[in-house]
């Protein structure tokens, strides 16, 4: 798995060949010279490893993982810690309060752009490498389809954030091109899936890759992300066709659906048949705190996330951030196993605790605080550090990302039905004896778009609840006012009075993106998002 051995090179490409005679008639001496560097196949593959790194990194000046925005700033779960003061840009994230310096936006987009600066490296220097013992004209194809990929997915990961972004898609190599102007989100979705497009055609299927290589952009993880992202950009004949593509080619090939739900979030359940993409971990005894991006190569999402709960040994307890809401519990029907597996819940004994209890939800994740089948809590090797993989992409996710392509094109509504049932199917053998009947019958639905619609988008918060996809779908509907707002919206009028008194309203036009931050403003002028 790309970082479980990843050993970062960036550093050394600037070191210069050659005796001291020869630098001193050296045109430009003490320059870089890449080339001279980038001479084996090792070095190309380490090059693209180096690539995947950022994606990982969790912890600068702040924590900023996904899940901040993904979960916390929707109606599926509210901020956490020990208290309301207990990281106070979380706060203003969970209650529609951010500004322009808030650290975890900085963070995340400086996280970001290192990670796209490293595509644009692979792609620069790998392509006009030739094969080699270490390396074979179709593992640099696949190479270069990696590349692509995570460019792709980086800047994915910043427009919807975001929105329009600058554009990089080479080396910066001289100070006169670091100042770059800020693109549309139209310009930077049309770039991404331009590199997809270039992905696809280049990754091996996960089957090709050995096993220490799982973890790897795949064939299939690139049709995924273009289903995905024709979906953002409302253009549904081609989410159509990529998803189909992707359940015609992959599904029961090369990816299906786990027997058991479960397994998708435990620590042997890493890279399983389910996986699509997931981010690599591993268990590391050190802590980054106060050294900045990339010190270690465990998470910290499972310390984050994990229960307040004093009866759990040192090394088992947590923070008890990313709390469930109450909201999420109930729209899980009666019986469906999948919330037991979603929102862990405290004992009678432990549910007193004040530190358990945050504006009245007592709930952790369990996706993320790396627990056993059996509820148990294994113990870490560094207790702010978890080997648990992060997953970004599941097959179910596909399937649903289906299912909406297929009804909201018009072209095959009953390809949309039938994508729905195989996750429900799923669920059903894993749940009480009579639960999650076929559509139409459950929740009031009958048989019409309307409602279809409806049963596909509940589907996608209970089979992905806390996954950190939630925000990004309630905006990409163009539902989130309706949700989330406080004094209108279906979630923000009805939640507990504590939370409620902590919100402020959701401003249309604003409130669906973040503010670009103000240290990248000033360090590259470019215009900020309305309202901000």
């Amino acid at each position: 798995m790309y970082n479980k051995y990843i050993s970062l090179l960036l550093c050394a490409c600037a070191l210069t060949l050659g005796s001291c005679n020869d630098w001193l008639k050296e045109e430009n001496p003490g320059s870089q010279n890449f080339d001279d560097f980038f001479l084996s196949g090792t070095v190309a593959i380490q090059t693209v490893n180096a690539a995947y790194t950022p994606l990982a990194w969790e912890y600068n000046n702040s924590y900023f993982s996904e899940w901040y925005f993904g979960d916390i700033a929707s109606d599926d779960a509210l901020k956490g810690g020990q208290d309301l003061a207990d990281g106070a840009d979380a706060y203003d994230i969970d209650n529609f309060k951010v500004n322009a310096n808030n650290t975890i936006c900085l963070d995340y987009y400086r996280a970001k752009y290192q990670g796209i600066a490293r595509c644009n490296l692979a792609l620069q220097q790998v392509a006009k490498m030739d094969p080699d013992d270490e390396m074979s004209q179709s593992r640099k194809d696949c190479l270069l389809g990696e590349a692509y990929y995570m460019r792709a997915f980086y800047y994915f990961q910043l427009v919807r954030i975001f929105g329009g972004v600058p554009l990089v898609d080479f080396v910066i190599d001289s100070s006169d091109r670091w100042q770059q102007p800020r693109a549309t989100a139209e310009e930077v979705y049309q770039h991404i899936i331009d590199d997809l497009l270039h992905a696809e055609e280049l990754l091996w299927n996960k089957s090709q890759y050995s096993a220490e290589d799982l973890g790897r952009a795949t064939k299939g993880a690139a049709q995924a992300m273009l289903c995905k992202v024709y979906l953002y950009q409302k253009d549904y004949a081609n989410a159509y066709t990529w998803g189909k593509k992707f359940v015609d080619e992959q599904y029961n090939t090369e990816y299906r659906l786990c027997n058991n739900y479960a397994e998708n979030f435990t620590l042997a359940g890493e890279n399983g048949p389910e996986s699509v993409f997931e981010i690599q971990y591993m268990a590391d005894p050190t802590s980054d705190f106060g050294e900045g991006f990339g010190f270690t190569r465990g998470t910290f999402t499972t310390v984050l996330t994990r229960p307040r709960w004093s009866k759990l040994p040192i090394g088992q307890v947590g923070w008890g951030w990313n709390h469930p809401t109450q909201n999420l519990f109930d729209e899980f029907e009666a019986g469906d196993a999948r919330r037991e597996y979603t929102i862990g819940q405290p004992d009678a004994e432990s549910a007193q605790e004040i530190e358990v209890d945050y504006l009245g939800s007592v709930y952790h994740n369990r996706k993320t605080s790396y627990q056993e089948i059996d509820g148990s809590f294994p113990s870490i090797d560094h207790h702010s550090r978890s080997p648990l993989n992060y997953k970004l992409i599941r097959t179910s996710d596909v399937l649903l990302l289906y299912a909406e392509a297929a009804l909201e094109s018009g072209k095959d509504i009953d390809a949309a039905k039938w994508a729905l049932e195989e996750v429900r199917s799923r669920a059903r053998a894993n749940s009480t004896a009579g639960a999650l009947p076929a559509f139409p019958g459950y929740r009031g639905y009958s048989d019409n778009p309307a409602d279809l619609r409806d049963a596909i988008r509940h589907e996608r918060r209970v089979e992905l609840g806390m996954e950190g996809h939630r925000w990004f779908d309630l905006v990409r509907w163009g539902i989130a006012y309706d949700v989330m707002d406080r004094d209108n919206g279906t979630y923000g009028r009805n939640e507990s009075d504590e939370a409620r008194a902590e919100m402020a309203n959701f401003i249309k036009g604003k409130s669906e993106l973040f503010p670009i931050p103000a240290e990248e403003i000033n360090l590259n002028p470019m215009e900020q998002n309305p309202g901000y």
